[in-house]
């Protein structure tokens, strides 16, 4: 384990300093871009007869990580009470129910719209993924990922009030997402239905659960905070109450996603403001901004490594763009529509409908929900699926975010 660590952190390293010297891209998709450069050499090596040993060692370092259990168990906790750190809690309030609407009915919505769209149009490229498969892939692709979306933003330049929506949505809805996946497998792996009863009562058991256990880690954190000045105790205590937090979460059947975005809301407000020293918060930013950079940094590595374990055929290639369209489709209609016709209700600067559309990044979170399916042909499909979409909304989408940016509601939106 050691070992997989290490090589893992080497490679990182090395392609960090080649994307900030010579390539110049936003760190996340700069990183992409390098690991998927390098596993795609690799594989033109191997067919050329030179060094064929470097793709099988990638391949075996690859396989002997659980990238599913890697995200889910291990860095999403991290990252998202990072993320949810400096979000202004008083600006999101105004937004709350935007942000409510897109986190949860906009992802149900767009799981349907997405899992019955690819069911009615996959049989036209002759392939046949049984309903069940095309709603969990609805499920792991409607929520926009956090991780993506807010690294991306940062060099967007978008309106600080449309950013808040982007990042407050992405930072509930993958939560709210994970429960519906869970629910469909569920289903799968049962064969019988939930009833409607049932389906609610989990999505409130685990989302409401989640929110109200984060409420109360992120009361007793922001006590234990409030009782002692000293910025390595106090480090620590987050440290703790994310790690601890995300554990019991999962014993407990609620939404560890969802707690770890609760109580970074309120160390980073309520635990920022009355809390913590000066000396304290500017050791608190830099180690969660350190950790949230190392953490994204080797997940977009391994994202981009991961290629060399994805295999297309040529109707799943074709399917790919399919998706792509669909994906796109469900987003404008779900998100983009509603923000153009009631501009009101979202209180945002004209034009942040294309924005809202366009922004809706997915990353890992989606490759590490699809890896997680059974094992078979139905899941090598949803995976070579998940996996293109991933890679298109990264590069396409994610370095002409602040081009549409720019263009639909002004400002100097750099890319």
């Amino acid at each position: 384990m050691l070992e997989v660590a290490a090589v893992c952190l080497v490679i990182t390293a090395l392609l960090s300093y080649l994307n900030h010297r010579y390539i110049g891209l936003p760190s996340a998709i700069g990183m992409m871009a390098a690991a998927l450069t390098l596993s795609l050499a690799l594989v033109w090596l191997d067919t050329a007869g030179i060094k064929p040993g470097l793709r099988q060692y990638e391949e075996t370092l690859l396989r002997s990580i659980d990238f599913s259990n890697a995200l889910m168990q291990g860095m999403l906790s991290f990252l998202l009470f990072a993320g949810a750190l400096h979000v202004d809690l008083k600006q999101l309030k105004i937004y709350r129910w935007p942000v409510a609407a897109l986190a949860v009915l906009g992802t149900t919505l767009s799981t349907l719209a997405v899992g019955y769209g690819m069911w009615f149009a996959l049989p036209l490229l002759g392939l046949h993924l049984p309903l069940i498969y095309c709603l969990l892939f609805g499920a792991l692709i409607s929520p926009t990922d956090p991780i993506a979306v807010m690294g991306i933003l940062k060099s967007a330049h978008a309106p600080k009030e449309l950013e808040l929506v982007i990042a407050g949505e992405s930072l509930f809805n993958d939560g709210v997402g994970v429960v519906i996946f869970s629910l469909l497998l569920g289903m799968l792996a049962s064969g019988v239905a939930p009833t409607t009863n049932q389906a609610l009562q989990l999505l409130v058991h685990e989302a409401g659960g989640g929110v109200l256990f984060g409420l109360l880690l992120g009361y007793v954190t922001f006590r234990l905070l409030r009782s002692v000045d000293n910025y390595q105790v106090e480090v620590m205590l987050t440290l703790a109450a994310v790690t601890g937090g995300y554990m019991l979460a999962t014993k407990l059947h609620v939404s560890g996603p969802l707690a770890m975005v609760v109580v970074g809301l309120i160390v980073g407000n309520q635990g920022r403001a009355l809390a913590m020293s000066d000396t304290t918060r500017k050791y608190l930013d830099m180690f969660w901004e350190l950790l949230d950079q190392i953490l994204n940094a080797v997940l977009f590595v391994l994202m981009g490594m991961e290629v060399l374990l994805v295999t297309f055929t040529l109707s799943e290639l074709v399917a790919t763009v399919l998706a792509v369209g669909v994906t796109l489709l469900a987003r404008a209609a779900i998100v983009g529509l509603p923000a153009a016709v009631l501009p009101r209700a979202f209180n945002l600067p004209r034009g942040s409908w294309k924005v809202l559309t366009w922004g809706g990044l997915r990353g890992g979170i989606s490759v590490a929900l699809a890896l997680s399916l059974p094992a078979g042909a139905e899941r090598d499909t949803v995976v070579a699926l998940t996996y293109g979409v991933v890679v298109f909304s990264i590069f396409a989408q994610g370095l002409s975010i602040g081009y549409v940016t720019r263009k639909s509601v002004g400002g100097p939106a750099q890319t």
